[in-house]
């Protein structure tokens, strides 16, 4: 398990509508039934709390836009940035704990000794540090687990595909035109296009210090001291020429005033698993 990766902060936002009263498990749809809770999004907050739905005995379905399971954990951003481990539990640890018991297994190691890997401690009850397919498979062993049905590549209608009864969602339409029926609707997804679709209020890029009395909020170039480049990295067009202009999304301005608000969002990229061994 030797790799090296790059990664950037990331905040989930898991917004719940509603009032109580991915290649699918089924794909045919049932717009007859009614869940407890419909989850929109196969993110690692999306089966956490199907699973804890579950648990609570409510009937529960996972409808994703994506075909795997898992969001950023499962799809290469395999170290976790968590700080205090000692206050993360629930459903969260439980998966951590199910990943570090398949590193506990020999088989897990083809390319080097697990001693050898300074992220894996025998005696620790959980691993946060591991590849992306060890992470899917470990949601998908949970939805299957739970009996939990995901219907995935199902696409949110943004154009009145939430129909609502006053400010309740009684169900949504997918590109596909199968609809999920619901009690509870949970966007569990990184967009929110079900969060925005439904009306609720929301804000793009950082809010300003003065939203709600803050003192970390908005810009904060005095404490953008780390995650720099430590090389230079040529931003024109033609290299070295300022003349022939900046790259596409690149631009040369100031970040704003500092505290202040934007409506600039993080980069989307690409994740890889990278390794210098041959065979692997």
């Amino acid at each position: 398990m030797r790799r090296s990766s790059i990664f950037v902060p990331l905040c989930v936002i898991l917004v719940i509508v509603g009032t109580f009263g991915c290649r699918s498990t089924d794909t045919s749809g049932d717009s007859s039934q009614t869940y407890d809770v419909v989850i929109y999004g196969g993110t690692s907050a999306g089966v956490s709390a199907a699973v804890q739905a579950r648990r609570m005995g409510k009937t529960v379905v996972i409808v994703c836009p994506d075909e795997h399971l898992g969001g950023l954990t499962a799809g290469g951003l395999g170290w976790t940035d968590s700080g205090r481990k000692e206050v993360i539990g629930g459903v969260s640890r439980e998966f951590y704990q199910r990943v570090k018991k398949h590193y506990d297994k020999p088989e897990a190691w083809v390319h080097q000794e697990p001693g050898d890997y300074s992220r894996y401690r025998a005696d620790d009850d959980a691993m946060w540090v591991f590849e992306p397919h060890v992470a899917e498979r470990t949601f998908e062993e949970l939805v299957a687990e739970y009996d939990i049905p995901v219907f995935r590549d199902e696409w949110l209608n943004r154009k009145g595909g939430v129909r609502k009864k006053g400010s309740r969602i009684v169900y949504i339409t997918m590109l596909s035109g199968r609809t999920y029926r619901g009690r509870i609707f949970i966007d569990a997804t990184y967009e929110g296009d079900l969060m925005a679709t439904a009306g609720v209020s929301f804000h793009v890029g950082r809010e300003g210090n003065d939203v709600y009395g803050e003192t970390l909020n908005g810009v904060q170039t005095r404490k953008a001291v780390s995650h720099q480049f430590e090389e230079p990295v040529d931003p024109y067009t033609k290299p070295g020429d300022p003349d022939s202009g900046l790259l596409p999304r690149i631009h040369g301005g100031s970040p704003g005033e500092e505290g202040k608000g934007d409506h600039r969002v993080q980069a989307y990229n690409y994740r890889m698993c990278l390794t210098k061994v041959v065979e692997n």
